[in-house]
C-alpha cells in the first residue's frame, strides 16, 4: 500500500488523525442515535450483553431478546470487513467506508418503514465495519467507536512524559487520543440532539462525515500515484 512519510515512519493514509477523528465523529454520532431511535446500542456491544443478561435474570425476556439482533449484526459486519481485507487489499478501507455510507443512507430511507430493522441490524454492521476496518492512528492502535482503550493510553501516555521516561512524541500521542475521546463524546451530544429533534435527516451528519473520510483517502490515493 502507498504510504505517506512523517517523522516517526511510514504510515497509511487511513492512519492519519484527520481521518480517524472524522471517524471517532460518525462512531459516537451513529451510538448516541441508536440508543436514543432504537434503544440499543450500535458500538458498545458490552453494553448491549449486560442489557441482555439483566432483564433476562430479571425475567424479561422480551425485552432482554431485543438485544440480540444488534449483537449478531455486529458480528456479521465484522466478518464482511475482514472479507473484504482480504479480497481488496489496499482498497477495502475505501470500499467499507462507501458500503457504511450506502448502508446509513439506506436506513434513513427506510427508517419511517422498518424502523428496528433498519437501525438495530444496519447501523450494527455500519459500526462494526468502522470498527474492524480502522484500528490504527499514525501506526498506534485506537478505537473510533469507543473512548475505553483511548482514555487508557492518553492517560498513560502523560504518566510517562510526567515520569521522565517518555520517548519522543509521547505528549502528542496522549493529546491525539485525548482528542479522540472528546470527538466522540462531540459526536455523541450531536447525535442525541438531532436524534430528538431531527430524526427523519439525523443519519445525514454521520453520512457527510464518512463522505469526506473516503474523498480524502481516494484523494490521497491520486497524489500517491502522481
Amino acid at each position: 500500500m502507498s504510504t505517506l512519510d512523517v517523522a516517526a515512519g511510514a504510515i497509511r493514509r487511513d492512519e492519519t488523525v484527520g481521518i480517524v477523528l472524522l471517524l471517532a465523529f460518525a462512531g459516537g454520532y451513529i451510538d448516541a442515535y441508536t440508543w436514543i431511535i432504537h434503544g440499543v446500542m450500535a458500538n458498545a456491544q458490552n453494553a448491549n450483553l449486560i442489557f441482555l443478561w439483566l432483564y433476562g435474570m430479571a425475567g424479561n425476556w422480551a425485552k432482554a431478546l431485543q438485544f440480540v439482533p444488534p449483537i449478531l449484526a455486529f458480528a456479521i459486519g465484522i466478518v464482511i470487513a475482514a472479507w473484504l481485507r482480504r479480497v481488496a487489499g489496499e482498497r477495502a478501507s475505501a470500499i467499507s467506508t462507501l458500503i457504511e455510507i450506502l448502508l446509513l443512507v439506506a436506513i434513513g430511507i427506510l427508517h419511517n418503514r422498518l424502523p428496528d430493522l433498519a437501525g438495530t441490524l444496519g447501523i450494527s454492521v455500519v459500526a462494526a465495519m468502522q470498527a474492524t476496518m480502522f484500528i490504527k492512528v499514525e501506526g498506534t492502535v485506537c478505537s473510533t467507536v469507543m473512548i475505553t482503550g483511548n482514555m487508557r493510553q492518553a492517560i498513560e501516555n502523560v504518566f510517562a512524559v510526567a515520569a521522565g521516561s517518555a520517548p519522543l512524541g509521547t505528549l502528542r500521542r496522549s493529546g491525539i487520543f485525548f482528542a479522540l475521546c472528546a470527538v466522540f463524546g462531540f459526536g455523541a451530544a450531536a447525535g442525541a440532539f438531532a436524534a430528538k429533534n431531527i430524526p427523519d435527516l439525523a443519519l445525514g451528519l454521520p453520512v457527510v462525515a464518512l463522505l469526506i473520510v473516503l474523498l480524502r483517502c481516494e484523494a490521497s490515493r491520486s497524489e500517491d500515484r502522481r
